[in-house]
């Protein structure tokens, strides 16, 4: 346990609160995220929730929701989600987020852009004023020519590294593709970005996440939450 997990345990009880009974959700990917499909188990062994079914976001979150007896289901059995509840790697003021820190971009977007409702919690390190100024962008690609995919983010200016695992092996997503982790530094447009990542052949996805998120819930203390929630805009 670190300083910020009290802070991501209130950010995650809040989130969980936005939980009611017969809600399908999202249940999102990585360490934060694990703490919110705990208090969920919590929740539910105590009754105040009923008849939930969660969509996984990644196979380490499916083992872990089953090994809890979160009941579990698809998206093709349920293809809207009332809420999903996820982390992020870092915030910015219109709640645009870059994820994929633990390399499930990929299916964190799509159970994203299912979702009727998108709430990503964090504790205030993750938040700031440009995208980019903390994290590299994580890239998705094919492993088929992915040095090619390597020259095109270098060519947008990016510091780019192929990620690795803890046996210093590339590092393997879900669906079988690389992670590519490209520094930008801060990001002055991110949705033009997203889209010349989006446009590239061989690059499946990217950790830019615009206008996805509806609600962002910062632990400020372990008593205190603050509740961000977008304006407007769509997604990209």
């Amino acid at each position: 346990m670190d300083d910020t997990t009290p802070l991501k345990l209130k950010a995650a009880a809040a989130a969980v609160d936005l939980v009611a009974s017969g809600m399908i959700v999202g249940l999102g990917h990585g360490s934060t995220a694990s703490l919110a499909v705990r208090r969920l188990h919590q929740v539910m062994l105590a009754g105040r929730l009923e008849n939930i079914t969660g969509i996984p976001c990644s196979q380490q979150t499916e083992t872990e929701a089953r090994a809890l007896d979160i009941p579990l289901a698809t998206l093709e059995e349920h293809p809207a989600i009332d809420v999903t509840i996820d982390g992020a790697d870092e915030v910015d003021p219109e709640l645009n987020v870059i994820k994929g820190g633990g390399g499930a971009l990929l299916r964190e977007k799509i159970v994203a852009q299912a979702s009727r409702r998108e709430v990503i919690i964090v504790d205030p390190s993750k938040l700031s004023e440009k995208l980019g100024t903390r994290r590299a962008v994580p890239v998705e690609v094919i492993p088929f020519g992915w040095s090619d995919q390597k020259r095109f983010l270098e060519s947008l200016g990016a510091k780019v590294t192929v990620r690795q695992d803890a046996s210093g092996k590339p590092f393997v997503s879900d669906q079988g593709n690389l992670i590519l982790d490209a520094d930008f530094g801060p990001i002055a447009d991110p949705a033009g970005l997203a889209a010349a990542l989006k446009a590239r052949t061989g690059i499946v996805e990217h950790g830019l996440f615009i206008g996805l998120a509806t609600d962002v819930i910062v632990g400020k203390s372990a008593h205190r939450v603050q509740h961000l929630r977008r304006a407007s805009g769509g997604p990209a």
